[in-house]
């Protein structure tokens, strides 16, 4: 082969594969990344996520719903049952949908969350350790 050939062929080389390459890149117009992975000890069923994204909440093969709001560790456990096989989030947020197609059977649990305010060193006025409790109503008209 002579260097005429050569010259060529390495032409050739350098604007056709490259140009196929970038053909391929540019009509993918997604990118993504992985930027938080949960580490679990049981194998998970199935996920629903609160709409704002605060909290993850987990179903496990060993019946339960593990619920996050951190990658670190759960911040509480729910126990359903290993005939639970799905949930889903209800529109407002507040209701977990669990459903066993074993069982046949659709269930409905209400969740809040409990929230500790550190009043220490606050001005009180009766008991130092008595409860405390805020009532939010959000549906006031």
């Amino acid at each position: 082969m002579n260097w005429k050939n050569c010259k060529w062929i390495l032409l050739l080389v350098f604007i056709i594969v490259p140009g196929a390459f970038t053909g391929a890149m540019a009509s993918d117009n997604l990118e993504w990344d992985v930027y938080q992975t949960l580490n679990l000890e049981t194998s998970p069923i199935d996920v629903a996520v609160t709409y704002d994204g605060r909290k993850i909440f987990i179903l496990t093969d060993q019946g339960e719903i593990l619920v996050y709001s951190s990658a670190k560790k759960p911040d509480a456990k729910i126990n359903v049952g290993k005939h639970v096989d799905r949930i889903k989030l209800g529109p407002r947020g507040d209701t977990l949908i669990l459903s066993s197609g074993k069982n046949k059977t659709v269930q409905m649990i209400t969740i809040d969350f409990i929230q500790t305010i550190n009043t220490a060193g606050s001005p009180f006025k009766g008991q130092e350790n008595a409860p405390v409790v805020i009532a939010v109503f959000d549906d006031f008209q």
